[in-house]
């Protein structure tokens, strides 16, 4: 073989996942013996090992807030002079050491009573043709009440551990107030 050729191979250039397709198809796979991959050739390919992309971001995101709390607590609590010494000269006023949290305050309480009126005025009132159960309405099947609060107990412990979880059902809106408001 010549060798320019050789040294022109040599320098090709692939794109990474080029690279990472090669190299998932040279890895070894420990932990299953050879006569079992063949016996089951249709059987899917095994997880990769390592961490899901997921995991990575979640982690480089909280090491980001963490150094961007730090930096920022170390701006807002070290004097003036002492950055001007240290040669940090562009930052911002210390005002917006208290601006910006008090906003972010004062931004999530206005939400969640936006949130929390935009619920109560979408829910209907107790007259509403919506709230009227009719023959399509599954209504959840009435519990019979057991005779003392022993009894009440150990029962709901028995069908806890065996009782799956139950289907879809509508709940009436006279039923919801008299668990959160009482009989009034």
């Amino acid at each position: 073989m010549d060798p320019s050729a050789a040294a022109s191979a040599s320098l090709v250039v692939r794109s990474p996942r080029q690279t990472v397709s090669l190299l998932r198809s040279r890895r070894p796979q420990f932990g299953r013996p050879e006569r079992e991959r063949q016996r089951n050739p249709k059987r899917g390919r095994e997880p990769a090992a390592g961490p899901k992309p997921s995991e990575v971001y979640g982690f480089v995101g909280s090491i980001t807030v963490v150094i961007a709390t730090a930096v920022y607590l170390a701006w807002a609590y070290t004097p003036e002079p002492v950055l001007r010494s240290l040669g940090i000269t562009y930052y911002p006023t210390k005002y917006w050491a208290l601006a910006v949290p008090s906003l972010a305050m004062v931004a999530l309480a206005l939400s969640l009573l936006a949130y929390l009126g935009s619920n109560l005025v979408a829910t209907p009132p107790p007259t509403s043709f919506s709230t009227i159960f009719d023959e399509y309405s599954r209504e959840r099947p009435a519990a019979a009440v057991p005779v003392d609060a022993a009894t009440a107990q150990e029962e709901e412990e028995e069908e806890e551990a065996e009782r799956p979880i139950e289907p879809i059902s509508d709940i009436s809106i006279h039923h919801i107030n008299n668990l959160m408001f009482g009989d009034h």
